[in-house]
């Protein structure tokens, strides 16, 4: 997880010297009503986010990517271009949904988790590491 090591170092660091980071929604972007994104977060070209969902502080939403209703992602995330999370997933911090990875409906993944790209989610991750395959399964 060493990118989110690294955003989350220079996260603290401009907050130490009193700088406040903008969220950034590209113009093709969709954020539907009643979401709620932290501060220093990106939701990219063509990225979705529906309704009710709530985003953590520099979060990315990276291109073409969609986050379902009633999402839950905390702090650090990164969901990668054409990944697709269904309604009421909860992810914790400093998750990576890697390139074009699904993750289905009410699952919930842990702190730290890894999902290899093109990976299929279908049950609560709740141990850290590295989930790849489909369905995804944590690696060693």
């Amino acid at each position: 997880l060493l990118k989110s090591e690294l955003r989350i170092r220079v996260y603290e660091r401009l907050k130490k010297i009193g700088f406040h980071l903008p969220v950034i929604i590209a113009s093709s972007a969709v954020v539907q009503e009643k979401v709620e994104i932290g501060e220093g977060s990106v939701v990219l070209e063509g990225a979705i986010v529906n309704a009710d969902s709530r985003i953590g502080k520099c979060a990315i939403i990276n291109t073409n990517s969609s986050v379902g209703h009633d999402c839950r992602l905390g702090d650090f995330v990164h969901v990668a271009p054409r990944a697709v999370l269904g309604g009421g997933v909860v992810l914790g911090d400093r998750v990576h949904i890697g390139l074009g990875a699904s993750v289905i409906q009410y699952v919930k993944i842990a702190a730290n988790v890894i999902i290899g790209a093109g990976s299929l989610v279908v049950r609560d991750c709740l141990e850290p590491g590295k989930y790849v395959g489909v369905p995804a399964k944590l690696t060693r």
